[in-house]
């Protein structure tokens, strides 16, 4: 039985506030080969989410909040938003399924923020994402937390 109590959303969430990218996934799923992807993907408010796509092949995602608040994206082909969710079980606002193949991003509005997340498998570092050549491609850059910035300027209205 795998267990998710307060003190694995704790742990995870202190491993994220100390990681360069400042986040952190503990993976549930045995390999890489299991056909059902699940973690919990624990951010930091800082932490900047390349936005991708999941195309080869086609996955599908859930992300379901458990603590904190982050914001799920999706986009057009020109970077456009078309569509979002915050994520935040204080407004009732619990879980949200990425549409296959499209464009989308999560973005973090509280410290210690988690999400319990469910992919297609399997997983393979060299195929899983497709990177969006109009966003920036450096997590830890000016550039991508100037991006970051504007995306939740734009969430908040």
């Amino acid at each position: 039985m795998i267990k998710i109590d307060k003190n694995s959303l704790n742990e995870i969430s202190n491993l994220a506030a100390s990681d360069k990218r400042r986040r952190k996934i503990k993976n549930f799923h045995q390999n890489a080969n299991d056909t059902l992807q699940r973690m919990l993907n624990a951010l930091q408010e800082d932490s900047y989410c390349r936005p991708h796509r999941h195309i080869t092949p086609v996955k599908r995602e859930v992300f379901i909040i458990l603590k904190g608040r982050i914001a799920v994206v999706e986009f057009d082909d020109d970077g456009g938003i078309i569509d979002s969710i915050v994520l935040d079980s204080s407004n009732g606002n619990y879980a949200v399924e990425i549409t296959p193949k499209s464009w989308h991003t999560i973005v973090c509005f509280e410290d210690n923020s988690v999400l319990y997340e469910i992919k297609d498998g399997p997983y393979d570092a060299k195929t899983d994402k497709e990177f969006a050549s109009w966003s920036p491609p450096e997590e830890n850059s000016e550039e991508g937390q100037t991006y970051l910035y504007k995306l939740k300027s734009y969430l908040k209205e």
